[in-house]
């Protein structure tokens, strides 16, 4: 196996980030399937599941469980897609040294284990991610930019896809304080998105463990 060649957060930044992430995406919009960013707390016992979906075909999967945390992106426009290839076979030695424990964690039928273009690892104790030896001697392009780039890692660049992707203006102060802490005052939801129903919202960011100090009146 390999050590992943390029800068990736640790573990505990890396759910963290993407904890935020959903969490905006819960205020900015109110339909879930929608979302480009996901996140279950409780997806299996003692694993935490995150999700990233561009909604164009092209996913990643994040899991935090007890072996380790594991990390499977699907670019579907890859020539290492399973799609492109005439056995429709995973690609050679993406999971062929996965951690047998932490690869297990992909046999959820929600996950398309199969459809696959990369996937790194790290298990406790490592301080590094890990990867397969991927036969690619063409240098083919498996996504991992692409997708790893969803995962932003500050608000000002979170704000500049959001803006363009949900057509509006977004407050840079309300979108940090998200980022550093995950705790949300009531009114920034609607400072966020007045058109969002602050109340289901507050419901569901509960739900994925975010702190909301409530100060709206009903």
């Amino acid at each position: 196996m390999n050590i992943w060649p390029k800068p990736f957060s640790d573990p505990e930044k890396l759910k963290q980030q993407l904890l935020g992430l959903s969490a905006l995406d819960i205020i900015l919009c109110s339909e879930d399937w929608l979302r480009r960013y996901q996140f279950f707390p409780q997806w299996d016992e003692g694993v935490t599941m995150a999700s990233i979906s561009n909604g164009s075909g092209d996913d990643m999967y994040i899991l935090f469980a007890p072996e380790g945390v594991i990390v499977k992106g699907f670019d579907h426009e890859s020539a290492m897609s399973p799609h492109a290839r005439d056995d429709y076979e995973v690609w050679p030695g993406i999971y062929d040294q996965v951690p047998s424990a932490l690869l297990h964690r992909l046999e959820d039928e929600a996950l398309t284990k199969e459809d696959v273009t990369f996937c790194l690892w790290r298990e406790p104790g490592d301080a590094e991610w890990r990867t397969g030896d991927i036969a690619n001697p063409e240098q083919l392009d498996d996504g991992s930019d692409f997708l790893l780039g969803m995962i932003y890692e500050t608000a000002e660049d979170y704000i500049e896809w959001a803006e363009d992707y949900y057509e509006i203006e977004l407050p840079v102060d309300v979108v940090k304080s998200i980022f550093q802490s995950h705790m949300i005052i009531e009114k920034a939801i609607l400072k966020l998105n007045p058109e969002r129903n602050a109340e289901l919202a507050v419901k569901e960011l509960e739900a994925i463990c975010i702190s909301v100090k409530r100060e709206i009146q009903s």
